[in-house]
């Protein structure tokens, strides 16, 4: 019973401030990724970079294990998607969004990709966080 209770307790805080994500934020989140997903079926890794923070802090987790910084991360999706073929038509599903503490998000989704030379899908979490009012990945677990 006292185990109940703390447990509750230590996560009390995470579902309340859950709630109180702004619709305004909630929307500028989702249109990162949606920008994400415009400049992906374009074929534009570039700008499909926009949506991580421009840093060395952050942080791309995926089959071949992590890499750091915003450089390393573009040359690997340089690397590994670099045809229109590889890349495909990216769509996705948002399965929630959660507010960690104030400018910090982790939101959990699913990713499609329709391919002439194979189908992919898998799941992603992402850690967001506001930098000067503007929502940037800092963090992508993408499996």
């Amino acid at each position: 019973m006292i185990k109940k209770i703390i447990l509750s307790l230590l996560f009390f805080p995470l579902f309340t401030c859950a709630q109180n994500l702004s619709s305004s934020d909630s929307l500028k989140i989702i249109n990162v990724l949606e920008k994400q997903k415009i400049a992906w079926n374009n074929n534009d890794i570039d700008e499909f970079m926009n949506g991580y923070f421009n840093s060395e802090k952050l942080v791309f987790s995926g089959q071949s294990g992590p890499v750091y910084g915003w450089k390393s991360t573009k040359e690997r999706y340089l690397t590994k998607y670099n045809s229109k073929e590889l890349m495909g038509n990216l769509k996705f599903d948002i399965n929630k969004i959660l507010l960690v503490k104030r400018g910090v998000v982790i939101l959990l989704g699913k990713f499609y990709l329709k391919r002439e030379i194979g189908d992919s899908s898998g799941f992603f979490t992402l850690v967001f966080k506001k930098v000067k009012g503007k929502w940037y990945i800092i963090s992508d677990h993408t499996s």
